[in-house]
């Protein structure tokens, strides 16, 4: 527009140009009206629509704002925090192992008695497990514990006379025991010959099928290979029933010592003790079986001579 102006000739070529301009501008506007008038409700909603979005990001940019000033509050609390939680924590830890000693304390405080029971029943494994379970805790974690060093003493002294009681019960069972079962079977029989009134002298006894330690301990160093009939049994296998009389089977009976041995690590002095031994008891249960046989012949020859039929 300046260009044109500048350039025209004279003053009424400028004015002509102004004017068409000006008419120029007037139909604009004229036509801009239009616009409006015709299109006001869509203008008008435009208009509110786009105010409103300015109003809604200018919220979100606000509470953007608030948001990553309290994230930096919460992350500077955390911070002088941390040092105080770490120390609740460890203390929570410490507190947690306290109360496990103390349940472990109040537990070995009852062992004696159990371990009067225990022995009393005759369930020495059980026996053995809890003796040996209790000193491990009293001389590892407990030691430092002042107020148990007489129960450490006592379960100590336990521990190291146990296998004498141990000893002393599968020597009773290795040659008591088993002679008396021998000797039972020789007053049936005996007993039964009487009541038949047989004149014929009584049979000799079978012991192929006594249960003997030897049987019990038979393993594959023993067997052939061809021999698929010999029972294999492990002291790993050997259990100890709480419910159950445990002199009832000897053989297990002495199975479940010689673990509990085993557990107290005393197998090298039970060995020495019974190969002491071993003479001694062979001598008392051949003087056993000396009176026992001895006695029976006498009854025998009483019943006899009372039915008037001397041998």
């Amino acid at each position: 527009v300046l260009r044109t102006l500048s350039t025209s000739d004279d003053v009424e070529d400028r004015e002509t140009e102004k004017g068409r301009l000006e008419e120029a501008y007037e139909k604009c506007d004229r036509d801009l009206d239009e616009l409006i008038v015709q299109h006001y409700t869509e203008l008008t909603t435009a208009i509110r629509t786009y105010q409103s979005i300015t109003e809604r990001i200018t919220n979100s940019r606000n509470k953007i704002k608030q948001v990553k000033e309290n994230l930096l509050s919460c992350k500077m609390l955390l911070h002088c925090k941390r040092d105080e939680l770490r120390k609740l924590w460890i203390e929570g830890i410490e507190h947690k192992h306290v109360l496990n000693l103390l349940d472990e304390i109040e537990n070995i405080k009852q062992v004696p008695q159990k371990l009067e029971q225990c022995m009393a029943s005759k369930h020495y494994l059980n026996a053995t497990d809890m003796l040996v379970s209790a000193v491990d805790s009293l001389e590892g974690p407990l030691l430092q514990v002042e107020g148990l060093s007489d129960l450490r003493l006592e379960l100590h002294s336990k521990k190291m006379n146990m296998h004498l009681v141990l000893i002393d019960e599968l020597h009773r069972h290795l040659y008591i025991k088993s002679t008396n079962r021998v000797g039972q079977r020789n007053k049936e029989k005996g007993r039964i010959s009487s009541l038949v009134k047989d004149a014929s002298p009584v049979p000799l006894m079978d012991v192929t099928n006594l249960s003997t330690p030897r049987k019990f301990l038979e393993t594959s160093q023993f067997s052939t290979p061809g021999s698929s009939n010999m029972r294999e049994t492990s002291l790993v296998e050997v259990k100890e029933d709480m419910e159950l009389d445990p002199e009832e089977n000897s053989t297990v009976f002495m199975g479940i010592l010689i673990k509990g041995l085993a557990k107290l690590k005393k197998i090298p002095e039970t060995v020495k003790a019974i190969q002491d031994r071993l003479e001694q008891e062979l001598k008392q249960i051949v003087k056993r079986s000396t009176t026992q046989v001895a006695d029976n012949g006498y009854q025998r020859g009483e019943n006899i001579s009372q039915e008037n039929q001397p041998r």
